[in-house]
């Protein structure tokens, strides 16, 4: 079976990827090590090509509404990624905010990673939202600088609400490409129709440019009540309105959540496969609730079986 670093490096289909956020900062030590063990033991009967390790960040101006959920700060990404969850024989795909990082706290990074005998993956992202006064370093010279480390495999973000606004993003996309991005995480897709019309532009624009794709992987993240739909429409997850009557008046909020992630995937995967776009999928565990866990394992699950049809 090939490895995830063998799909990335021939720009294959099927990547299956697994994401969490890190506990909470304010844990205990003991609860750190519970949590670790637990996302161990599910991953390892998971077993996905890899491990996304989110990096939580506060986004104090989006809109200007209120956040639906408190900002609490977490376990930095690459430290529980490396500490706590090093039994998990994986590789993990650790998120790096470089917009909230200083030119030099970043140099020293690529430094630490270039230094090391072991290949890394990590997922650069822009300052988050309401920080544009103080943006940090640049996407594009955070690029430039990673180039200094060969063992480090740089991935990009992919946002079809953002394609709808600016019908941009496969550019941004082609940008990102261009500075030696070697893959793509999408933000959640709950729109079947934004995401095509983005993965359609993209495709036009390779055939154009006579460039070759990079895997794109899509992220699926189950909703387990009213108030969790209200929170990803507030980080900017776009939900077509039959979808979200759906959800509302549902007599079972997560499961219809789970139906309808694998209706959407089936859909946007076919039209992929039309378009010689190489896909992935990426199932996000992000509530500390059993009752979504466990939905997130099921759809984990569900859409690893229709990758490989």
């Amino acid at each position: 079976m090939s490895t995830l670093f063998e799909k990335l490096d021939d720009g294959r289909a099927g990547i299956r990827l697994y994401g969490i956020a890190p506990p909470k900062l304010v844990s205990t030590p003991e609860r750190l090590r519970d949590i670790a063990a637990e996302q161990v033991d599910r991953l390892r009967r998971l077993a996905p090509d890899g491990l996304v390790v989110y990096d939580i960040q506060d986004e104090p101006g989006r809109d200007g509404r209120e956040r639906p959920f408190p900002f609490l700060p977490t376990v930095d990404p690459e430290v529980y990624a490396r500490d706590a969850l090093a039994a998990l024989a994986i590789p993990k795909i650790v998120y790096r905010c470089v917009g909230a990082q200083t030119r030099e706290a970043f140099s020293r990074w690529v430094d630490g990673v270039r230094s090391g005998a072991s290949r890394h993956i990590s997922v650069f992202v822009g300052a988050p939202r309401g920080q544009s006064h103080h943006p940090g370093l640049p996407l594009a010279e955070a690029y430039a600088m990673a180039r200094a480390a060969s063992n480090l495999v740089v991935g990009g973000i992919a946002i079809a609400e953002r394609h709808v606004a600016k019908e941009d993003e496969h550019q941004r996309m082609l940008v990102k490409q261009d500075h030696g991005c070697r893959f793509f995480i999408t933000q959640s897709v709950y729109d079947a129709s934004s995401t095509k019309s983005l993965l359609s532009d993209y495709a036009l624009s390779l055939q154009t440019s006579g460039r070759s794709p990079v895997p794109v992987v899509l992220t699926f993240s189950p909703c387990g009540s009213v108030r969790t739909l209200e929170f990803m429409k507030w980080l900017g997850i776009s939900f077509p309105r039959w979808l979200e009557n759906e959800l509302r008046h549902s007599a079972d909020t997560l499961e219809r959540s789970v139906d309808l992630c694998e209706r959407v995937f089936t859909d946007v995967r076919d039209y992929a496969r039309e378009k010689r776009l190489p896909i992935g999928i990426n199932v996000e565990s992000v509530s500390i609730r059993k009752s979504e866990i466990d939905a997130s394992v099921e759809l984990y699950r569900r859409l690893s079986s229709h990758l490989e049809r």
